[in-house]
């Protein structure tokens, strides 16, 4: 699934508005800059068959200077070589690695381990960073905003299951000649979940980044 280009003009319009009413102080200048966050919105709303109203909401929450945002996400191994995944609640229980967006005050490792743990009930350690991607240029479904998704390896340590109902409503292990089919594909694509196993099977694979 390939991005829309018109949606890659609107994050830039996005972009350059959000930037310019971060700096400029000039009220004129800052009348403009929300002309084209509006603009923006209604692009997204228009083109992608939203309610413009609700896209502009969701744009004038953001503040400070335009990054992408991180999402991180933990590919966890038992000694059977098999991978833990859950349920995510919020996309039809369909199946993705333990993972979300990254809290501030945590590295992304710390984060990714805290995710693990809050939505499976398990321990783990970083064995490595696996990849490192952009995800408008992976294929997931077209989205927003731009987000830089983090994957590491990792070791289960301990714990037990145990579903957080409010994120994920199922536990399991899989391995690599039994995965499951629905994925929640806007937070793991199949290449990426089958790239996960290549990292464990060869320890010395290089980070992939795009």
């Amino acid at each position: 699934m390939s991005e829309p280009q018109w949606l890659t003009w609107a994050r830039d319009v996005q972009a350059i508005a959000q930037n310019g009413l971060t700096f400029c102080q000039n009220p004129y200048d800052r009348e403009r800059y929300e002309q084209l966050r509006k603009l923006a919105a209604r692009m997204i709303g228009a083109l992608g068959q939203g309610d413009p109203d609700s896209v502009l909401g969701l744009l004038e929450n953001e503040k400070g200077y335009a990054t992408p945002k991180l999402d991180v996400r933990g590919a966890v191994f038992n000694e059977r070589g098999q991978i833990l995944m859950v349920r995510e609640a919020i996309d039809q229980d369909r199946w993705t690695l333990p993972g979300g967006w990254a809290d501030v005050n945590y590295t992304t490792a710390e984060n990714t381990l805290k995710e693990v743990l809050e939505e499976s009930g398990y321990t783990a350690e970083i064995v490595r960073l696996a990849a490192l991607w952009d995800r408008n240029r992976q294929g997931h479904p077209p989205d927003i905003y731009s987000c830089a998704k983090v994957f590491y390896l990792c070791r289960l340590t301990g714990g037990s299951p145990s579903v957080d109902n409010l994120e994920t409503s199922g536990i399991g292990w899989f391995s690599r000649d039994e995965l499951p089919d629905d994925l929640s594909l806007t937070r793991l694509l199949p290449h990426q979940l089958q790239r996960m196993f290549d990292h464990h099977a060869q320890p010395d694979l290089a980070t992939d980044y795009d």
